[in-house]
Protein backbone atom coordinates (compact mmCIF):
# COMPACT_ATOMS: atom_id res chain seq x y z
CA UNK A 1 0.00 0.00 0.00
CA UNK A 2 1.24 3.46 -0.85
CA UNK A 3 -0.01 6.94 -0.01
CA UNK A 4 -1.97 7.08 -3.26
CA UNK A 5 -3.87 3.95 -2.14
CA UNK A 6 -5.16 5.37 1.12
CA UNK A 7 -8.45 6.56 -0.34
CA UNK A 8 -9.07 3.03 -1.70
CA UNK A 9 -8.50 1.49 1.73
CA UNK A 10 -10.72 4.10 3.37
CA UNK A 11 -13.53 3.38 0.89
CA UNK A 12 -13.28 -0.35 1.63
CA UNK A 13 -13.36 0.34 5.36
CA UNK A 14 -16.52 2.41 4.97
CA UNK A 15 -18.20 -0.51 3.19
CA UNK A 16 -16.91 -3.32 5.40
CA UNK A 17 -16.99 -1.58 8.80
CA UNK A 18 -19.75 1.08 8.58
CA UNK A 19 -20.43 0.88 12.33
CA UNK A 20 -16.73 1.29 13.21
CA UNK A 21 -15.58 4.38 11.30
CA UNK A 22 -12.02 5.64 11.46
CA UNK A 23 -10.60 8.98 10.45
CA UNK A 24 -8.44 9.06 7.28
CA UNK A 25 -5.59 10.33 9.47
CA UNK A 26 -5.50 6.94 11.23
CA UNK A 27 -4.85 5.12 7.94
CA UNK A 28 -2.24 7.67 6.90
CA UNK A 29 -0.43 7.45 10.21
CA UNK A 30 -0.27 3.65 10.21
CA UNK A 31 1.20 3.73 6.70
CA UNK A 32 3.73 6.38 7.74
CA UNK A 33 4.72 4.57 10.96
CA UNK A 34 5.04 1.07 9.50
CA UNK A 35 4.66 0.84 5.70
CA UNK A 36 5.65 -2.83 5.49
CA UNK A 37 2.60 -3.71 7.60
CA UNK A 38 0.17 -2.10 5.13
CA UNK A 39 -1.03 -4.40 2.36
CA UNK A 40 -3.48 -3.84 -0.46
CA UNK A 41 -5.34 -6.55 -2.38
CA UNK A 42 -5.61 -5.27 -5.92
CA UNK A 43 -5.99 -6.90 -9.29
CA UNK A 44 -7.51 -6.10 -12.66
CA UNK A 45 -7.51 -2.42 -11.61
CA UNK A 46 -9.90 -3.21 -8.75
CA UNK A 47 -8.96 -2.88 -5.10
CA UNK A 48 -10.87 -5.37 -3.00
CA UNK A 49 -9.13 -5.47 0.36
CA UNK A 50 -6.39 -4.32 2.68
CA UNK A 51 -4.56 -5.23 5.87
CA UNK A 52 -2.84 -2.92 8.33
CA UNK A 53 -0.53 -4.17 11.08
CA UNK A 54 2.32 -2.81 13.17
CA UNK A 55 4.51 -3.67 16.16
CA UNK A 56 2.81 -2.99 19.50
CA UNK A 57 2.42 -4.07 23.13
CA UNK A 58 0.37 -7.22 23.66
CA UNK A 59 -1.12 -6.07 26.94
CA UNK A 60 -2.28 -2.68 25.60
CA UNK A 61 -4.21 -2.84 22.30
CA UNK A 62 -4.75 0.66 20.93
CA UNK A 63 -8.29 2.04 21.01
CA UNK A 64 -10.11 2.23 17.70
CA UNK A 65 -9.74 5.44 15.69
CA UNK A 66 -6.69 6.59 17.64
CA UNK A 67 -3.55 8.34 16.46
CA UNK A 68 -0.59 6.46 17.94
CA UNK A 69 2.08 9.14 17.70
CA UNK A 70 4.83 6.55 17.51
CA UNK A 71 5.43 2.83 17.75
CA UNK A 72 6.45 1.64 21.24
CA UNK A 73 9.94 0.58 22.22
CA UNK A 74 10.04 -3.05 23.23
CA UNK A 75 7.08 -4.16 21.14
CA UNK A 76 6.13 -7.77 21.88
CA UNK A 77 3.39 -8.37 19.31
CA UNK A 78 2.47 -7.55 15.75
CA UNK A 79 -0.92 -5.88 16.12
CA UNK A 80 -3.31 -6.53 13.24
CA UNK A 81 -5.18 -3.24 13.23
CA UNK A 82 -7.51 -4.26 10.44
CA UNK A 83 -8.05 -6.74 7.67
CA UNK A 84 -10.97 -5.89 5.40
CA UNK A 85 -12.15 -7.64 2.25
CA UNK A 86 -15.06 -6.67 0.06
CA UNK A 87 -17.68 -9.45 -0.24
CA UNK A 88 -16.54 -10.44 -3.75
CA UNK A 89 -13.03 -11.20 -2.43
CA UNK A 90 -14.11 -13.33 0.53
CA UNK A 91 -13.77 -17.09 0.53
CA UNK A 92 -10.79 -17.13 -1.84
CA UNK A 93 -8.14 -17.45 0.89
CA UNK A 94 -6.88 -13.87 0.70
CA UNK A 95 -7.30 -13.25 4.44
CA UNK A 96 -5.17 -16.27 5.28
CA UNK A 97 -2.52 -15.21 2.77
CA UNK A 98 -2.38 -11.72 4.28
CA UNK A 99 -2.14 -13.07 7.83
CA UNK A 100 0.66 -15.48 6.88
CA UNK A 101 2.57 -12.72 5.10
CA UNK A 102 2.23 -10.43 8.10
CA UNK A 103 3.26 -13.27 10.44
CA UNK A 104 6.44 -13.75 8.37
CA UNK A 105 7.20 -10.05 8.78
CA UNK A 106 6.58 -10.31 12.52
CA UNK A 107 8.90 -13.30 12.85
CA UNK A 108 11.60 -11.49 10.85
CA UNK A 109 11.41 -8.74 13.48
CA UNK A 110 11.86 -11.28 16.27
CA UNK A 111 8.23 -11.15 17.40
CA UNK A 112 6.54 -14.40 18.38
CA UNK A 113 2.91 -13.25 18.46
CA UNK A 114 0.29 -11.46 16.44
CA UNK A 115 -2.68 -9.88 18.18
CA UNK A 116 -5.90 -8.15 17.22
CA UNK A 117 -9.27 -7.04 18.46
CA UNK A 118 -11.99 -9.17 16.86
CA UNK A 119 -15.03 -6.98 16.27
CA UNK A 120 -18.60 -7.98 15.56
CA UNK A 121 -19.01 -11.66 14.76
CA UNK A 122 -15.46 -12.25 13.51
CA UNK A 123 -14.28 -14.26 16.56
CA UNK A 124 -14.92 -17.64 14.91
CA UNK A 125 -13.04 -16.61 11.77
CA UNK A 126 -9.97 -15.53 13.75
CA UNK A 127 -10.12 -18.66 15.91
CA UNK A 128 -10.11 -20.77 12.72
CA UNK A 129 -6.90 -19.03 11.60
CA UNK A 130 -5.21 -19.75 14.95
CA UNK A 131 -5.98 -16.80 17.20
CA UNK A 132 -7.12 -17.44 20.78
CA UNK A 133 -8.87 -15.17 23.31
CA UNK A 134 -6.52 -12.93 25.29
CA UNK A 135 -7.35 -11.91 28.85
CA UNK A 136 -6.47 -8.29 29.63
CA UNK A 137 -6.76 -5.94 32.57
CA UNK A 138 -9.43 -3.25 32.98
CA UNK A 139 -7.44 -0.50 31.26
CA UNK A 140 -6.90 -2.64 28.17
CA UNK A 141 -10.50 -3.85 28.29
CA UNK A 142 -11.64 -0.22 27.92
CA UNK A 143 -9.57 0.07 24.73
CA UNK A 144 -11.08 -3.17 23.38
CA UNK A 145 -14.60 -1.84 24.09
CA UNK A 146 -14.04 0.96 21.55
CA UNK A 147 -14.33 -1.74 18.84
CA UNK A 148 -17.92 -2.54 19.88
CA UNK A 149 -19.81 -4.36 22.60
CA UNK A 150 -18.90 -7.86 21.38
CA UNK A 151 -15.23 -7.08 20.64
CA UNK A 152 -12.61 -9.41 22.04
CA UNK A 153 -8.82 -9.26 22.22
CA UNK A 154 -7.15 -12.27 20.61
CA UNK A 155 -3.59 -13.51 20.16
CA UNK A 156 -1.82 -16.00 17.90
CA UNK A 157 1.50 -17.19 19.27
CA UNK A 158 3.85 -18.56 16.62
Amino acid sequence: MGRSDLSLAEAIAEQVHPALPEDPAVFAERLQLFPSGCLLLAGDSVCSGYAIAHPWRLSRPPPLNTILGQLPDGADTFFLHDLALLPAARGAGYAGIAVRLLAQRARAMGLDAMSLVAAGTSHAFWRHIGFRPLELDGVADAAVATYGASARAMVWRF
